[in-house]
């Protein structure tokens, strides 16, 4: 069906929970070659914990990936279904060969693989999360450069493909995805389906829903070693509003109430299939909120509401260089 006036545009962001923050850094700038957009610490609840943010240089949306490095609670999440599964970014056609070779280079054991008809390189996050490059024609987007780490506009990473979300049943994702959210079902094989974001800058996006009806329920709480939710973009508050009230209009209910993210105002839902996403929106001064615009991501920065409790959360912190 066709998507008049979509209220998403994209993704926002991907975030999950890891497990080592000096390797988590490592692996997204030095191995995959993305750069530190922003550091700072988890705002909810008590424990002290970092939320790191990657992606490209100027932090644009639908390139930024997330992290808590959870290490320090000692609490560990357990993979399973009815759970995001994948973290997807797209590389250029071609470059799979190169990612292959670079990734068991550096000791992160990757193959080559395909779903959909697209070419994907498939590895590991160090806590185990499964991710992928994948080659997609159809994203016209300029790759992320990083000459320091050795990328180049054949090879680097664009930004977001998407997520993969395992579930015990694919129907009831697909009203979901399609009425609640306004994405398109873009093809379907025994056990998986491919829905497409729309997005102003052309098709680049997708949500994957693969079926896993053999693996226990896996956990939904802030646990390291598992992906915490997939943010999709409305650009404007008024239609994250609107796609607030046309989910409650469809009986689903928990949609939260707007949370302050200092750099973007986010709503969370749980969908049926568990995966939680979130429908955010990025507030007018972005990243330079609280850092120079040509300096984002280089100093580890609180939001307002924490600056009384800086000396404590700087004691429970991990040590870590970021460097």
């Amino acid at each position: 069906m066709a998507h008049h006036g979509a209220l998403v545009s994209g993704f926002h962001h991907l975030t999950l929970s890891t497990d080592g923050a000096q390797e988590d850094f490592d692996f997204y700038t030095k191995t995959l070659g993305l750069y530190s957009v922003k550091r700072t610490v988890l705002f909810d609840g008590t424990i002290p914990v970092y939320h790191l943010y990657y992606g490209s240089r100027n932090g644009d949306a639908s390139t930024i990936i997330t992290t808590f490095p959870f290490r320090k609670p000692g609490v560990y999440g357990r993979r399973g279904t009815n759970q995001s599964r994948t973290i997807m970014q797209t590389i250029p056609v071609g470059a799979a060969d190169y990612w292959v070779d670079r990734l068991n280079a550096r000791g992160v054991p990757a193959t080559k693989g395909s779903r959909f008809g697209l070419t994907r390189v498939m590895f590991h996050h160090p806590c185990g999360i499964p991710h992928e490059l994948v080659e997609n024609p159809a994203d016209v987007r300029a790759p992320i450069v990083n000459t320091a780490q050795g990328t180049t506009s054949q090879t680097a990473i664009k930004g977001i493909y998407g997520g993969g979300i395992a579930v015990y049943d694919l129907a009831s994702m697909d009203e979901f995805l399609t009425h609640g959210m306004g994405l398109s079902q873009e093809a379907k094989t025994e056990d998986a389906l491919m829905f497409s974001v729309p997005d102003t800058m052309g098709p680049h996006s997708v949500v994957e829903i693969l079926l896993d009806n053999k693996s226990p329920q896996g956990t939904w709480m802030l646990a390291g070693g598992t992906i915490h939710h997939m943010a999709l973009n409305t650009v404007t508050e008024e239609n994250q509003i609107k796609l607030k009230a046309q989910l409650e209009g469809m009986g689903f209910t928990d949609v939260s109430e707007q949370k302050d993210r200092n750099y973007f105002k986010s709503m969370y839902v749980r969908s049926p299939g568990g995966a939680l996403f979130e429908i955010a929106w990025t507030v007018p001064e972005g990243w330079a909120k609280d850092e120079a615009p040509d300096a984002i991501g280089t100093t580890l920065v609180f939001p307002p509401w924490f600056e009384d409790r800086r000396a404590e959360l700087m004691e429970g912190l991990e040590q870590a260089s970021f460097a």
